[in-house]
């Protein structure tokens, strides 16, 4: 999985040097210094290297939370000892799935604003099965199926048109074919907590999205009444989009 999203991201950033640890500049006064990263179903979290090194060449601490994916609460888990780990004010960040995470693992005071890239928001008491219930089935969601473990997978047939249409064919297709599953306990959890009621909030709606539908998305946000910004991008836009992430990215880190 590794190989194949830095191999994505060479291509879609032009052969940019995806290493960066280095701090290359001094970063703004008052900016939060560290992010969080928080990765969706069916990926791992090196969907968000692109995002990840752009930043961390900018001078910001970057962390990317693996998710184990079995469950919401192990997901929550993962994110909260990620979050122990910082050292100061901290920027959460969640795509996709992430964004349920988010929600829930976002209370933690040293959180200082959450941004949601193509994710799901829900409120206290929703889970990830009722805000699909809550609307008709996009081509992303009505291709996802149990195995017979329960685990939920994307159709590999449908997930390059539905998931990553942006990105380079034999990219998607070797994506859909190593897909890590989502628990089916995960998707039917609800969120106790919705810290967005309490930090700032930005959302990166991606206007091609066959996920989660642009005007899901657009309706997340307002309910949140959090800063938007527009990609023209599928929803993998994280990483086709990944300077424009990023740069919402750090107008979060100046939020107070």
């Amino acid at each position: 999985m590794r190989n194949i999203l830095l191999s994505a991201a060479t291509v879609l950033l032009g052969g940019t040097t995806l290493v960066g640890s280095a701090h290359s500049t001094e970063l703004p006064k008052g900016a939060a210094h560290n992010i969080v990263l928080v990765h969706g179903a069916f990926v791992d979290q090196t969907s968000w290297q692109p995002v990840a090194d752009i930043l961390k060449k900018k001078g910001y601490n970057v962390t990317l939370v693996e998710n184990p994916l079995t469950s919401l609460a192990a997901d929550v888990d993962a994110t909260k000892q990620a979050l122990a780990k910082q050292d100061g004010r901290t920027v959460l960040v969640g795509h996709s799935w992430g964004g349920v995470v988010i929600t829930q693992a976002g209370n933690d005071p040293k959180v200082s604003a959450l941004v949601y890239v193509s994710a799901f928001a829900p409120d206290v008491g929703q889970s990830l099965a009722t805000l699909a219930k809550s609307g008709p089935a996009t081509e992303g969601t009505a291709a996802i199926h149990p195995d017979e473990k329960g685990n939920l997978y994307i159709d590999p047939k449908v997930f390059p048109s539905a998931v990553a249409a942006d990105l380079p064919p034999q990219i998607a297709e070797s994506l859909a074919s190593h897909q890590l599953p989502l628990n089916h306990t995960a998707f039917e959890a609800p969120v106790d907590t919705a810290a967005w009621r309490d930090k700032r909030t930005f959302y990166v709606i991606s206007t091609k999205d066959k996920v989660i539908a642009p005007e899901a998305q657009k309706f997340f946000a307002s309910g949140m009444k959090a800063q938007t910004t527009e990609v023209a991008g599928s929803h993998a836009s994280l990483v086709v989009h990944a300077k424009e992430v990023a740069a919402v990215i750090e107008k979060a880190s100046l939020a107070k």
